[in-house]
């Protein structure tokens, strides 16, 4: 069945009519309505598989996915024009020009924390640079799994879009199969198996993983706009967000009232009982809730405020963990073995490590693999600068989290173990685009010099030019 989509979406391609902005156009124009008719039932599956309230669904996935649409629908003509190039005197007469044409058909395997986002942003940039498209959503959350399915078969034809559902059986044998690029975004251990099996039919791939994103609280910053900054984005989705605050480094000094001020910002947005707030998520499976349960098992009970379970709903009430000082080895060696800080968190729970000098905090992320995000919090400018020029990381904010990844204007991406590759606007329409170069060259003089027999006389006009 996976074949032959995969061969009617080759045959599809091969016909060109995804070659025309305007075919395309068309479209886009058409999710976009069904995104708007069945806004209800988008927001009624995220609400199922993640307990999304409705204006979480639209703030972190209906409404990007739809601002989107929008940036592309507004460019697309733009976007596909051939560019400009300057050409070498060398080459003279002659124009140089860079052609976007699309790789083909895409494969886009996309997570589950952000179900319908991550399925759709994707293929707008892969339907919008001219591909077929095959998409898979995440066994994990059903629901929206779906509901993208559906949107998608009234949208377009199988041969030019289609989803394909199910579990690793189904992954494994997409992934036995020849696509011209292949677009995933979840975990690392995904990740390397999907690039070894890109790697057998030499298949590009963008990769949009994850890792433990830092955040920096310096002693000049402001404590309670940080916290409540921070503790936003942690718990945004129950923390299960890619680019959630994984853990805090914060000066020594104010550890203490950043911590109470997290606290206050906690109470204020969860109330006193979070895992009766009905804007509070809930961990999207039993095997993940079972995961962070022994991670907040771990901790010393001492050392954690917060962190309510309730196994029957799948919840866990944001933690707040004190996790020692890495600027004093033996404060922290009885955190650092624990998988709360040897892996992504990738839930509600947050510790908090003091530090004592800024040296300590790179040589700390230093040490680590390279994160997908990094947020710095500070009025001190030229540790800000410093900080951006020293670190190695995919993006992040100074003075907030997360919201990089909301603007269609930045390039969205990881770096070195959190992935390759970037998208959103422009950047997906490009990744999902090969630049052709080409030169067209004037028929009405032909320099004699490149052609033998070459002569002094013809060398040294050659290292004029080519110097």
């Amino acid at each position: 069945m996976i074949q032959d989509i995969v061969q009617r979406q080759r045959e599809f391609f091969s016909e060109g009519r995804t070659i025309d902005p305007e075919f395309r156009l068309g479209y886009l124009r058409a999710m976009r309505r069904a995104i708007v008719d069945m806004e209800d039932e988008i927001a009624d599956a995220l609400h199922e598989d993640l307990g999304k309230s409705s204006t979480e669904a639209y703030m972190t996935e209906i409404g990007m996915t739809l601002s989107e649409l929008s940036c592309a629908c507004r460019n697309i003509r733009k976007w596909s024009r051939p560019a400009r190039a300057g050409s070498p005197l060398a080459q003279f007469p002659s124009r140089s020009a860079i052609i976007p044409e699309p790789y083909g058909t895409v494969l886009i395997m996309s997570p589950w924390n952000y179900p319908f986002l991550l399925c759709i942003s994707p293929l707008i940039s892969a339907v919008a640079a001219g591909n077929t498209a095959i998409v898979k959503p995440s066994a994990y959350s059903p629901a929206a799994s779906a509901v993208v399915r559906k949107l998608v078969g009234k949208v377009f034809p199988e041969e030019y879009v289609a989803v394909i559902e199910g579990g690793r059986a189904v992954n494994s044998d997409l992934l036995e199969q020849k696509f011209d690029y292949i677009f995933f975004t979840g975990s690392k251990a995904v990740g390397k198996l999907v690039m070894t099996k890109a790697a057998a039919h030499l298949t590009p791939v963008t990769l949009e993983l994850g890792g433990k994103s830092p955040v920096i609280v310096d002693r000049t910053a402001d404590i309670a706009v940080s916290a409540t900054r921070i503790v936003f984005g942690k718990f945004l989705n129950c923390g299960q967000t890619c680019v959630a605050p994984d853990y805090i480094l914060v000066h020594e000094s104010i550890a203490e009232k950043f911590i109470g001020a997290c606290k206050d910002a906690v109470r204020r947005m969860y109330g006193d009982k979070p895992l009766e707030s009905p804007g509070y998520g809930k961990i999207v499976n039993r095997k993940h809730f079972d995961r962070l349960a022994s991670a907040l098992a771990e901790c010393h009970q001492d050392s954690v405020w917060g962190g309510e379970t309730d196994a029957a709903n799948l919840k866990i009430a944001p933690a707040i963990i004190r996790a020692g000082n890495i600027s004093r080895q033996e404060d922290i060696s009885g955190t650092e073995g624990t998988s709360m800080m040897q892996d992504e968190i990738f839930g509600p729970l947050m510790p908090v490590l003091a530090y004592s000098s800024i040296g300590d905090v790179i040589r700390y992320i230093d040490s680590r693999p390279r994160p997908l995000a990094a947020y710095i919090f500070t009025r001190d400018r030229k540790l800000k600068k410093m900080l951006l020029k020293r670190l190695r990381f995919g993006g992040g904010c100074v003075n907030d989290t997360i919201i990089h990844l909301a603007s269609e204007r930045l390039p969205f991406g990881g770096v070195g173990e959190s992935g390759m590759g970037q998208y959103h606007g422009k950047y997906g329409f490009d990744t999902f685009s090969h630049r052709k170069s080409i030169v067209h060259k004037s028929l009405m003089l032909d320099l004699p010099m490149r052609y033998q027999p070459y002569t002094s006389f013809k060398e040294k006009l050659i290292r004029i030019f080519l110097k």
